[in-house]
């Protein structure tokens, strides 16, 4: 049956939700080594250009309160992450979006806690417009207003992440009390509206069953701009409330990513180099993925925590490990 199913993705043709549950259930090697196969055959039908994200932590000050459960970003969550509070001066993110481009990365990711209408991420969005020619991804979460959201899209922002993290609303409300799904709905609207490309995805292992995960991508579907789909595997961190819930296990994120490819061959689709591993960052692009995010320039000036450091994600080792594969790493 697995063999039928993978078949008929081959040829281009349409998987129902059924099929994709079946896929999802592979639990034994053999077959698993089948699906990132044809995945990888469909991504590389495309392209064999790997892209590389780098990243600058705009601030970790983030005004949702009640705190998301998993969350060891935000300041005063996980003594593992960014403890104390930081806001990015222009200054500082001037030298970090300097080191992205000397080392060749093409693009970077603006992140940044929640709580201030989009307006860090228009500031930082205009200081790497004026000061380099980097692809620039916004990362705020759901806090972007309408008017924030023009302004990204009049200076020029190439994507605007906003991740659903899960749509089975009980889990997203009991691991986010303070978070909302339906302004995290709108922003993905509003981006898509705006015409900028966007960037929305899932964090597995919350609690939500295969069928959600299979709903949660049909539904992404809906925003005519989607680009992107990043995939996260939750991990805890000390110090929060989930930091003895267990890890989503990395074979079943990489089934995700596969599936992923299989239902949008075009996508992009995003593996955190640090949160997998510096040893998984392979198993991420035999599984079909074509962006490799939190990838630190070795020369980077600010001090990386949370989720990931550089000696997890940095340039040198990624793109070796791209090559390797015989794969192309996207450099400018």
């Amino acid at each position: 049956m697995i063999e039928k199913i993978l078949n008929k993705a081959k040829q281009g043709k349409k998987l129902s939700n059924e099929e994709f549950l079946e896929l999802l259930e592979i639990d034994n090697d053999e077959d698993l080594e089948k699906l990132f196969k044809v995945a990888c055959e469909i991504r590389d039908k495309q392209s064999k250009v790997i892209k590389l994200t780098s990243t600058v932590h705009i601030t970790n000050k983030c005004q949702i309160q009640p705190r998301c459960t998993y969350c060891g970003f935000a300041e005063e969550t996980s003594s593992k992450g960014y403890y104390n509070a930081f806001y990015k001066t222009n200054e500082e993110i001037l030298v970090a979006v300097k080191s992205i481009q000397e080392a060749h990365i093409p693009r970077v990711s603006c992140s940044g806690g929640y709580g201030y209408n989009g307006k860090q991420a228009v500031n930082a969005c205009k200081i790497i417009k004026e000061n380099s020619d980097l692809e620039i991804l916004v990362n705020v979460g759901g806090d972007l207003t309408e008017k924030s959201i023009n302004d990204l899209a009049k200076l020029g922002a190439d994507t605007v992440c906003c991740n659903l993290e899960t749509i089975n609303e009980d889990i997203f409300y009991q691991r986010k009390p303070g978070d909302s799904l339906d302004q995290r709905i709108l922003t993905c609207q509003r981006v898509s509206d705006a015409g900028i490309g966007l960037s929305s995805g899932l964090l597995l292992g919350l609690g939500e069953s295969k069928e959600d995960r299979i709903k949660h991508l049909r539904y992404l579907s809906n925003f005519k701009t989607l680009e992107e789909i990043p995939i996260m595997g939750f991990n805890p961190y000390e110090d929060t409330p989930m930091s003895e819930y267990p890890p989503f296990p990395l074979k079943e994120q990489l089934k995700m990513v596969a599936i992923i490819r299989i239902m949008y061959p075009e996508i992009r689709i995003t593996m955190p180099t640090p949160t997998v591993g510096p040893e998984n960052v392979e198993f991420s692009l035999k599984a079909g993925a074509n962006n490799l995010a939190t990838v630190i320039a070795d020369n980077y000036p600010h001090e990386v925590k949370g989720v990931g450091a550089p000696e997890y994600g940095n340039y040198s080792e990624v793109v070796t490990v791209i090559e390797n594969l015989g794969l192309i790493p996207q450099t400018i």
